[in-house]
This record gives C-alpha cells, sequence and structure tokens, in this order.
C-alpha cells in the first residue's frame, strides 16, 4: 500500500472543554477527495487546522507524506512542507497594499530559494492559477478592491499556483455564488483526478455528496463516521449529524438533501 498523504492514527482533539473527535483512525491518500461535514461548533474547522499541523492534537499521532506533525510543519521544515500541503483559511487578512499577481505569487514562495525573486515560470504558473479561478483579467488591481467572492477566489488562486500534493480546504464556497461553487468543486474534482488528495470543511451535503468520493462526519461530541460518500452521506446519519429531520432527493443521479 502506497504511503498515505495524511494519516491519523488514534487521534484525539479537543478545544475549550469541547471534544471535536475521539480515536479518530482515518488515511487520505492520492487522488481522494474528502467532504468534512457537522454542524457550527463540531470542530470541523479546529480539525482542519490540527491536520495542518498549526496546532498540536491532544493525543495519538498525526502525519503528512510519513512526517510527524505538528514538529515537520515549524522551524526548518514549514518549507518542505508547504511544498506537500496546502491549507486554505476561513478568513482571508490583508494588512498591506499589494495588486492580485503580487498577492497569488505568495504561493510560490515554498519553491524559492531564500534570496530567490520568482521567475518567468513562478508568474506562468500564478497567471493560469488566475485563469482557472475566472481572474485572468485582475492581475493589477489591489486587492482591496475586490469583492468577498473575488477575494475567496484569489485565496483559492494563491493555493493553486503553491502546487502542494494535500489541499485542506476550510470553507473553500465561503462568500461564492452558485456558478462560482459549482466551478471551484468542478476544479478540485479536476486535482483529485489528477492525483492530489482533496480534503475541504463543506456546509451542503449535496454538494459532498455529488463531488466528493469520501466523507468525515462529526458529531460534535468526539463521535465521528469516515467512508465512502454513497454508503456515509444519507439522510439517517445527516439527521443525527444536524440534528433535524432531512430527507433524499435524486435528480438526474446526484443526490440532494432537503428538511423532511
Amino acid at each position: 500500500m502506497n504511503m498515505p498523504l495524511l494519516e491519523a492514527m488514534q487521534l484525539e482533539v479537543n478545544i475549550g472543554g469541547h471534544s471535536v473527535c475521539r480515536k479518530l483512525d482515518w488515511r487520505v491518500g492520492a487522488g481522494e477527495s474528502w467532504a468534512i461535514l457537522g454542524r457550527n461548533g463540531a470542530g470541523k474547522s479546529t480539525l482542519l487546522a490540527t491536520l495542518a499541523g498549526l496546532r498540536a492534537q491532544n493525543k495519538g499521532r498525526l502525519s503528512i507524506a510519513g512526517l510527524a506533525l505538528p514538529h515537520a510543519s515549524q522551524g526548518q521544515g514549514a518549507r518542505a512542507m508547504a511544498r506537500v500541503r496546502g491549507y486554505l483559511s476561513q478568513h482571508q487578512i490583508d494588512p498591506f497594499a499589494s495588486t492580485v499577481m503580487e498577492s497569488v505569487l505568495v504561493g510560490r514562495h515554498p519553491h524559492l530559494g531564500r534570496w530567490d525573486w520568482e521567475s518567468t515560470e513562478d508568474r506562468r504558473i500564478a497567471g493560469a492559477a488566475l485563469n482557472e479561478v475566472y481572474l485572468g483579467g485582475f492581475a493589477e488591481r489591489e486587492v482591496q478592491t475586490l469583492s468577498g467572492g473575488e477575494r475567496q477566489r484569489l485565496a483559492l488562486a494563491q493555493l493553486l499556483a503553491q502546487e502542494p500534493q494535500l489541499f485542506l480546504l476550510d470553507e473553500p464556497l465561503t462568500h461564492l455564488d452558485l456558478s462560482h461553487q459549482v466551478a471551484v468543486m468542478e476544479l478540485f474534482v479536476r486535482r483529485a483526478t489528477a492525483g492530489a488528495a482533496i480534503v475541504a470543511v463543506l456546509h451542503d451535503p449535496g454538494f459532498a455528496a455529488r463531488y466528493c468520493r469520501q466523507a468525515l462526519l462529526l458529531f460534535g461530541n468526539g463521535e465521528w463516521l469516515a467512508g465512502p460518500a454513497d454508503e456515509v452521506i444519507n439522510s439517517t446519519n445527516l439527521t443525527r449529524l444536524y440534528g433535524h429531520s432531512l430527507r433524499e432527493l435524486r435528480a438526474d443521479g446526484d443526490r440532494w438533501f432537503v428538511p423532511g
């Protein structure tokens, strides 16, 4: 069996006295696309930050491409880790004025030496990333002039320019209209088909069922359920997950969930 890009072994994550997960055994391999689902406050973002190596787990072991976390993502290992793992935060902060191209080129930093400047190839990759999120004509725009949806797509472009093997996405569809939500999910489906691994915190179980092959459910009390999306995402599990009755609708082979 190939080494997983992400592996959790008996993982326990807590925050503020709240148990996010207990004894989580979970592997994410190349080409897989995982949705993380759960109600508000279940700890989805906390778990994703832990998986990214940005905070320490409480118990158990966690590794990315065989490197133990969080230690491998600190100090000298941070640059190497950034070439493997890309993380999209839920919130984007722009403390300084910059253009869209300058911002997306930040994603190329893990591939540059300490004193290197971005090359023509780096700019080509950054431009291609902007095109993928429909911001191709925005390169010289000031970031502060972007709408919320445009700023979210810029964050996604920066991550695409980073070219990681593992994408950890915290609510990647935030601020996006429906057409761009579909475009972004299809974009990451293509990345998974090409061999990347995708782990995304999502709110719509219908989008998760349509675009992700696997799902991890967090029930908010430390319990979890992981497996193929066709098996895990169903009205029974979702009713328990969200604490509200849901029923499944089918249309053209897709599954959607509405209040029961």
